[in-house]
């Protein structure tokens, strides 16, 4: 088994997968205030809930995109298994062709989804993560990343709502019952949910007539299990899918022994 972490700008995932199954995934609050001793505890904790002992580790990786963050939580991951964590990165042995201006420039995350989703179907591929921000990738028919979107998150546009806004409340994002709501917070829920997925419908559509072919559309992110039922286009929701990205990059980058 390996440790592979995913290091959001809201939230840190926490799994522990191999080759044949993902045997935990839990989520943590990123906090820059957080020492690593504070992170290490919190690693330890999550280990000791699901039973893993750190000889059961032999590995660990690390995809992030806040660097401020990167030093203090690979320290927390080498003070728990004993061992440095590979971080995803420049340099890292990804085996994705990365048609971009800048290919340095790509976040890791997006990098781990692309290479995950390569892995499990054939191109070409949207994939589509629902975090603080909601990102969508494209892979070509011939398995080569050739751009994609980035978007306001469904929780960041519903904060920005409430907070530039005097009279509407802080709502949960429940499941609509319909489109058209019947009280303010129908009417902000509704928005928010269909408004998103159209938002994926709508840049489906448009993808898919640009790169002039029908995709495998997948999805994943905290998010996208509510959103993505309420597509038009049937979309495959794949919790886990970073992990499994994150596992072929530590195949790839790591000796046999």
């Amino acid at each position: 088994m390996i440790l592979a972490i995913d290091m959001g700008n809201s939230n840190i995932v926490v799994g522990g997968i191999d080759d044949q199954k993902t045997y935990f995934e839990e989520r943590i609050t990123t906090d820059d205030r957080k020492t690593s001793l504070e992170y290490a505890i919190m690693l330890k904790n999550i280990l000791e809930i699901h039973n893993v002992n750190k000889n059961d580790i032999e590995g660990s990786i690390i995809s992030s995109v806040v660097p401020p963050l990167n030093a203090p939580l690979s320290s927390a991951v080498k003070k728990i298994t004993g061992r440095k964590p590979l971080l995803v990165g420049s340099g890292m042995k990804t085996g994705l062709n990365i048609k971009m201006d800048n290919p340095k420039t790509v976040g890791g995350d997006r990098i781990v989804a692309a290479v995950a989703a390569i892995s499990m179907y054939e191109g070409p591929i949207i994939i589509i993560d629902m975090g603080t921000a909601t990102t969508m990738e494209v892979v070509d028919r011939a398995g080569d990343y050739i751009g994609g979107v980035i978007l306001p998150g469904v929780k960041v546009a519903l904060n920005s709502l409430v907070s530039n806004t005097a009279q509407l409340p802080r709502i949960n994002l429940d499941v609509p019952k319909r489109v058209i709501g019947k009280n303010t917070i129908e009417c902000m829920r509704n928005g928010i949910m269909y408004g998103n997925a159209a938002i994926l419908d709508g840049l489906i559509d448009r993808m898919e007539e640009e790169i002039g072919d029908k995709a495998t559309l997948v999805a994943t992110g905290g998010m996208a299990r509510f959103i993505t039922p309420l597509c038009r286009h049937e979309i495959e929701y794949v919790p886990d899918l970073l992990l499994r990205g994150l596992l072929i990059l530590y195949r790839r980058n790591t000796p046999e022994a």
